[in-house]
């Protein structure tokens, strides 16, 4: 029944646009575009290609799609890749993880035009999908900026070094004379979470063959709030109503209190949903020509964020007294951030001989700074500060690539090159207040024990080989790679397509591949609030901290230094294209990791009392998994009526099982406190293992009518210690617009993104912390139905 419902849907929709239907549209592919990623040739194609890769086209997706950001995109596009906004998660409510085939954020690695891109500083540990991984910020590139996305579905570390086990995100920028700009409105069907968002680039050229293009984006994104009336005491010493012996008369007690006071129960709820952002984006992209053999390229830019985000409310029964004639009705803390992220790739290409020589610097700079208001250090009584600010973490990176390539002859190319990498670390205390005696509540600021340094570098070497005879193609790739903190690594691959008949072609490969230890993995301490369950069994409101995994307690607990993931890919795969109009791929894969790093559970010791916290959480070298599934993707262009019609359905199914643990001998604490099911689940079953996507677009005389469904397979949320295991089924999110080109440089566009206002099952009472939060934040989130207007210009 729901995949009817689903099916229904796109046609209905799409059927009331063939009204519309007038004259024809030229047709347009992507499916022979040359691709960067996949192989160092230059030849390569998705059609042609060893490896699944999809093209994202940004500029079609720019005028139709409800979507701003390369990372909203890609998750209602492409099946196997996954970003949801999490909500009072600290610094992941400003920086949305993704993850690609059900690995983590930190297994997937993102290039601009080819060169490497840095992760951001931050760490994400508020049990949220990505726990314990660091992740590159798409949201920092300029959608303006952007000509295409490539998206390579398979593993490549042993072409492009560390992060490339799941895949590759390339970004390829624009740069070609031309200008382009739009402004968007829009806003949720609870007129929250409005947004305001301008967009534009502008090309011209450079010298006789060259081209400089500068790309802007603006961004203001309000809140919104989710949450509802729940059953936490506000006046009371009962915790919760649940606790209370009469829950009746303590509810009436409150409601008494609130009546005195004029305040009604809506005062007291606590602020669930997206964060407020702002972003200013600021990308150039320049390349011409010295001489005839000499090329200059440099890319890069600047994106500035400033997030507003929220953290448990303290209410008036919870605060000392000292507290209380500050916040007489208690108070909910604002975790403001401010994000910079600074990048520029320069370098030279020169020709010689057949030869392409390319030599290049890469540079890039997170830097993440926390500011809390609305705020109070319990231990300086009525005379603390209420703003405070708590520090900053950062992020540095610099790679220097020398690359070759040559097609020797008609059947053999080759490619070789070297990689020198730097990268930095560093954490920043905040001010004396923020992290003295019990801390700024709701996020304790980092204190001169968390504040550090630590850098290292790397080489590597790799080269890579093409080889074709007729209708047989064989890529062969390794990489040579060592660390300065924890030694060498080899990885190879080998991919083949043959095409048996004419459009039909079968492919496969299979690679070794390696994650290094992240320094935000081996450096990363801080103190934060959570939820924790008493000796008594009620949920309090605690301070948890994230210990260095090369700290002393790591060692009295017996856990190693970190290692690298290692990690086997392998995956088999058809190619259809019986026509020039419809293209068919089905790839199944496997992949394995060793040794994969993750942040434990919450441990309790004695030795933690030095730490100032409750409990303890540790980066380590705890499990191994493996990851099946498939993907499908079917295209397909043709002419309907007077118009041109293009379908796209693409599915991918998902699974990851934990194989083995990794357990210190010496553990004296049980199994379930190292590694809980909370953290197991957030593993494997807390994203879907089903998603698919059915997108039609229809053009005609002028008009363009968009309508995309996106199913959200069931997921399971284990609310251990604390919680049930709740089962939320599958869903379908339904995308429409309708754009119209007043002008051939002027289109008007007006749609919704979630246009049935569809969330997530209501999240059992168990779990939802007496009410405060009625959704968990996976599969489509829990924004709700958003609607949105937006001109687009051409000049």
């Amino acid at each position: 029944m729901k995949r009817n419902k689903f099916l229904l849907a796109s046609f209905a929709i799409f059927g009331s646009s063939l009204l519309f239907a007038q004259e024809v549209e030229e047709e347009t592919t992507s499916l022979n575009e040359v691709i960067l990623v996949g192989g160092r040739t230059s030849e390569r194609t998705v059609v042609n290609s060893s490896v699944p890769v999809d093209i994202i086209d940004i500029e079609q997706f720019k005028k139709s799609s409800p979507q701003l950001s390369v990372n909203d995109i890609l998750n209602y596009v492409i099946p196997s890749f996954n970003s949801v906004r999490q909500s009072s998660s600290d610094g992941t409510e400003h920086i949305d993880p993704v993850t690609l085939r059900g690995m983590g954020p930190d297994q997937v690695l993102v290039l601009i035009n080819g060169k490497r891109r840095h992760t951001t500083s931050l760490v994400n540990y508020q049990n949220t999908v990505g726990n314990g991984s660091v992740g590159t910020d798409l949201g920092t590139i300029p959608i303006s900026a952007i000509d295409k996305v490539e998206v390579l579905r398979d593993g490549a570390a042993a072409q492009y070094g560390s992060d490339a086990i799941a895949g590759v995100v390339n970004i390829v920028l624009k740069s070609k004379p031309g200008g382009d700009a739009s402004l968007t409105y829009g806003q949720t069907s609870r007129n929250d979470g409005e947004t305001y968002n301008f967009n534009g680039s502008y090309g011209t050229k450079l010298g006789k063959t060259g081209s400089i293009v500068f790309s802007a984006v603006i961004t203001d994104r309000k809140k919104t709030n989710r949450s509802k009336d729940n059953n936490l005491d506000i006046f009371g010493d009962n915790f919760a109503y649940d606790f209370a012996d009469d829950p009746d008369a303590a509810r009436t007690a409150d409601d008494v209190k609130l009546a005195e006071l004029g305040l009604t129960r809506k005062d007291f709820r606590f602020q669930i949903g997206d964060a407020a952002i702002k972003n200013q984006q600021f990308f150039v992209n320049a390349e011409t020509a010295l001489t005839d053999r000499l090329d200059f390229y440099s890319f890069g830019g600047v994106s500035l964020r400033q997030g507003e985000g929220f953290g448990f409310r303290r209410l008036p029964s919870e605060l000392p007294s000292d507290a209380l004639s500050v916040y007489p009705n208690g108070f909910q803390a604002t975790l403001k951030s401010n994000i910079n992220d600074y990048s520029n790739s320069t370098g030279l290409r020169y020709s010689y001989d057949g030869w392409k020589i390319d030599l290049s610097n890469t540079f890039g700079l997170n830097s993440f700074k926390y500011d809390v208001d609305n705020s109070i250090n319990y231990s300086l009584g009525a005379d603390s500060p209420t703003s405070f600010y708590a520090g900053r973490h950062s992020f540095l990176q610099n790679t220097v690539n020398l690359d070759f390539s040559k097609r020797i002859n008609q059947n053999f190319s080759l490619a070789f090159g070297g990689e020198y990498r730097y990268e930095k670390y560093e954490i920043e205390a905040g001010d004396e207040a923020s992290y003295s005696g019990s801390g700024s509540e709701s996020f304790v600021g980092f204190s001169p024990l968390n504040a550090v340094k630590g850098d290292r570098n790397s080489v590597a070497v790799y080269v890579d080989g093409e080889l074709k005879f007729g209708d047989f193609t064989a890529n062969a790739a390794g990489r040579f790679e060592n660390y300065s903190d924890f030694g060498s690594t080899i990885n190879g691959k080998l991919a083949m397509r043959y095409e048996y008949a004419k459009g039909f072609s079968v492919r496969g490969a299979i690679s070794t591949g390696f994650r290094a230890p992240s320094l935000q993995q081996k450096y990363f301490s801080n103190s934060y609030t959570d939820l924790f369950l008493n000796d008594n069994g009620d949920q309090v409101l605690v301070t948890k901290g994230v210990i260095r995994n090369e700290s002393e307690l790591s060692r009295e607990i017996g856990l190693d230094k970190l290692k690298e993931e290692k990690s086997i890919n392998a995956s088999l795969g058809l190619t259809f294209r019986p026509t020039s109009k419809l293209f068919i791929t089905l790839d199944g894969y496997f992949i394995r990791v060793d040794d994969r790093i993750v942040l434990t559970s919450d441990i309790t010791d004695p030795a933690l009392e030095k730490y100032n916290v409750a409990t303890a959480r540790i980066f380590t070298n705890a499990i191994d998994t493996e990851t099946r599934g498939i993907d499908l993707v079917v295209s397909y262009d043709t002419r309907l009526g007077r118009g041109k019609l293009n379908v796209n359905l693409s599915g991918n199914i998902n699974e990851t099982k934990i194989v083995d643990y990794h357990f210190p001998s010496a553990l004296t604490i049980d199994q379930k406190e190292f590694f809980g099911p909370d953290q197991v689940n957030i593993i494997e079953s807390l994203s879907p293992k089903t998603k698919a996507t059915l997108g039609l677009n229809y053009a005609i005389s002028g008009f363009n009518f968009m309508v995309r469904n996106t199913y959200f397979g069931k997921v399971t949320k284990d609310g251990y210690p604390w919680g049930v295991v709740q089962e939320n089924s599958g869903k379908v999110v339904t995308d429409a617009s309708i754009g119209y080109d007043i002008t051939k440089n002027f289109n008007i566009t007006i749609g919704a993104n979630n246009l049935f206002d569809v969330f997530p099952d209501d999240q059992a009472y168990e779990n939802s912390y007496y009410g405060v939060f009625p959704h968990a934040p996976v599969q489509m989130g829990m924004t709700g139905a958003y609607y949105f207007a937006r001109a687009s210009f051409k000049f």
